[in-house]
């Protein structure tokens, strides 16, 4: 019946009356993927080599020293980015079919995730380059076997977890913590878990331990499913405690206020909405990877000033790029009641604002690493808040993105209809600031090039009235064709 119930997700697939409407979105998705695989592979293969070559220790032993943190950042991404079992259950409950072999089927289709089988091309690399080096071959693979176990128990564990945001946060911030202790050098974790992976190696029999973790994991989040799975519990009444936005301070903002009031209510009652909050704050430790001579190639200055742009605008990329995706299901509403594209467009910008001011402000502890530094951040702010915050506006009115709040999916798992227009405008958000700058800086110097990027974005600033004329009026082109994609 597994086979059965595979086939029958295989053909969906490329059947679906969408495939050729996403066909766009995939091609892009696939060209994600091969990146990632060879960022894998690359990690597989040099790993070794590159610790052997810096003379920080037997490359087996630091593999063994930081395998925590790659463990640690991988449920963290799960619970960010990856998308929870979604099966249509209703046609198959009717059918001749246990519940268990559906849950089961969920469950068992998880493992073809590529948050799962992506590992396999950092691993199967890496367990080859040490057999060749004179590691064990059998401890090498029992070892390398328990490490993938461990990855999969992280998968079962983000089901289980899925839905208890305090939990996330709690292992997050030990995580992050526990990582930022260790490059300040004020506690290293890594002396006490070593001696765990090490025993992975040296005792083979633990590969076994690690399977009986990850059977426990599996069938626990197969119980989790498994109790839920009805055909009414979505007709069921829930007493939900919501979470009451005072309407006084919004009302004093007019009709502007009113949708910022649904904006915040949205972010703070929904769990998609909070998670591309979460996912936004998150971009602020990206800066490590540039700001700290981490990855030599990220040294340069106009690499400083990408992570610049990143570092104060992960709300911008991870919500303010789903304007007004957002709003799907209530679009057809709004554009009845009597609320401007402008009032619209002005609520969006302006949540835009605060969370990019918000993140700014949080991102001052970059001053640590010098004053040169953080002016990089301050420039990525400037950027954001005149130009960035306008442009993913504009790009709003081409998202053909239908955001279903009720669904268990993550906020980056919906269909998308791709648009090239999309994708041209993201030129302008990170390919224009950098090429300014680094023109700039290749000719007349970094202080130049500052003051080019300042006064490139006083200019977006005072055009800004302007453009905001030009969006409405493609919003307004673009009005039915986006309320027909929300509808389908």
């Amino acid at each position: 019946m597994l086979k059965t119930l595979f086939s029958l997700e295989l053909k969906s697939l490329f059947r679906s009356p969408t495939w050729k409407q996403n066909l766009w979105m995939r091609i892009l998705i696939v060209f994600a993927i091969l990146y990632f695989v060879l960022i894998f592979l690359s990690l597989g293969v040099g790993a070794y080599y590159i610790i052997e070559k810096a003379q920080i220790g037997e490359p087996f032993e630091v593999i063994n020293r930081y395998l925590i943190y790659y463990i640690g950042f991988d449920i963290v991404f799960r619970y960010m980015m990856q998308p929870m079992p979604v099966t249509n259950v209703q046609p198959l409950l009717y059918q001749n079919i246990k519940k268990s072999t559906v849950v089961h089927f969920s469950m068992l289709k998880m493992l073809y995730s590529f948050f799962n089988w992506s590992h396999l091309f950092f691993l199967i690399p890496l367990s080859i380059i040490l057999t060749v080096e004179g590691q064990a071959a059998g401890q090498v693979w029992a070892w390398s076997l328990s490490i993938y176990f461990l990855l999969l128990v992280n998968n079962y564990l983000n089901v289980l977890v899925n839905q208890k945001n305090v939990v996330f946060a709690i292992v997050a911030s030990l995580v992050l913590g526990s990582a930022a202790l260790h490059y300040f050098g004020i506690f290293d974790i890594t002396p006490y878990t070593q001696v765990f992976f090490t025993a992975l190696f040296n005792q083979s029999w633990l590969v076994v331990a690690a399977l009986a973790l990850l059977l426990l994991m599996y069938f626990s989040a197969f119980r989790h499913f498994r109790t839920r799975m009805y055909l009414d519990a979505g007709l069921a009444k829930k007493s939900e405690k919501t979470i009451s936005i005072s309407e006084n301070y919004f009302s004093r903002f007019g009709k502007l206020g009113l949708i910022l009031r649904n904006d915040v209510a949205l972010i703070l009652r929904n769990k998609r909405a909070r998670q591309a909050v979460f996912a936004g704050f998150f971009f602020i430790f990206y800066g490590l990877l540039f700001f700290t001579g981490a990855v030599e190639a990220y040294e340069s200055d106009t690499w400083k000033l990408f992570a610049g742009i990143f570092v104060t605008g992960g709300f911008l990329f991870s919500f303010g790029q789903y304007v007004p995706s957002w709003d799907s299901q209530c679009y057809p509403l709004l554009m009845t009641q009597n609320i401007t594209y402008l009032d619209y467009l002005k609520s969006k910008y302006t949540l835009i604002q605060v969370f990019t001011v918000a993140t700014t402000i949080l991102s001052s502890w970059y001053l640590i690493f010098g004053v040169e530094i953080f002016s990089y951040v301050l420039l990525g702010a400037i950027y954001n808040l005149t130009i960035n915050s306008v442009i993913v506006l504009w790009g709003g009115a081409y998202v053909r993105t239908k955001i279903d709040l009720t669904s268990n999916k993550k906020a980056f798992g919906d269909k998308n209809a791709f648009n090239y227009k999309t994708l041209l405008l993201t030129l302008p958000k990170i390919a224009l600031p950098l090429a300014i700058y680094g023109g700039f800086n290749y000719t007349l110097g970094p202080i130049a090039a500052k003051i080019s990027i300042v006064v490139v974005s006083i200019a977006g600033y005072f055009l800004k009235p302007y453009l905001f004329k030009t969006i409405i009026s493609i919003y307004q082109k673009e009005k039915y064709e986006t309320l027909k994609a929300y509808r389908s």
